[in-house]
């Protein structure tokens, strides 16, 4: 399974809504009037950048304020609409914490639903049929394709969003960070650390 950002591969298995608006961007670019590769650029500028800071700054509170993790872990909603971050009217959160004991994956089995809050647009990768699928059916493999490589006695929990419950992994805080401020522990989380396919950056 690739989990790069060429998505031509999966055009096949777009929704409605998906491959309409693929239609329209082919459209577009045979006329002239948008350049694909400045539309690649936005949208990684969006998938990587923009949406996913707004978590990696609901991570690094956590870190950070023991009083904020605590919150976080028994009504995520809340807390994270604390620091401004809220999804669609019925859409709740859950953070799910990494331990030395557990990793947690996120996945959506049926559709492709995320934290577009604190996440921002979900990667390509994320709403390809062969992550759905094999999320779930081999978690280990799936994320040593990511270079993810975990102990082999480490439990690894996957869990499945829905329209209702979208889930933000916490991924466990890097050694040597002791006094940083939140705004610089922000830095060493990435979106995939907050699916779960990826660990925090180490500190430099």
């Amino acid at each position: 399974m690739s989990h790069d950002h060429h998505h031509h591969d999966h055009d096949n298995e777009l929704d409605p809504m998906a491959a309409r608006v693929r239609a329209l961007e082919t459209i577009l670019t045979r006329k002239g009037l948008i350049d694909p590769a400045a539309i690649d650029v936005i949208v990684d500028t969006y998938e990587t950048k923009i949406g996913p800071r707004n978590g990696a700054r609901v991570v690094a509170r956590a870190w950070s304020d023991p009083g904020f993790a605590d919150w976080l872990k028994r009504d995520a909603t809340a807390a994270i609409a604390s620091l401004g971050y809220t999804g669609r009217q019925g859409e709740h959160m859950q953070a799910v914490f990494n331990t030395d004991e557990t990793h947690n994956l996120v996945v959506c089995t049926l559709c492709s639903c995320y934290p577009w809050s604190v996440l921002g647009l979900p990667p390509v990768w994320y709403k390809a049929p062969p992550y759905r699928s094999r999320a779930v059916i081999d978690p280990r493999g799936v994320l040593e394709e990511f270079g993810v490589t975990l102990p082999k006695d480490k439990k690894i929990r996957v869990w499945d969003s829905t329209a209702e419950l979208r889930y933000l992994v916490v991924p466990q805080r890097p050694g040597g960070t002791d006094g940083w401020s939140a705004e610089k522990l922000a830095d060493l989380v990435t979106r995939d650390s907050m699916i779960g396919t990826g660990l925090a950056r180490e500190a430099a």
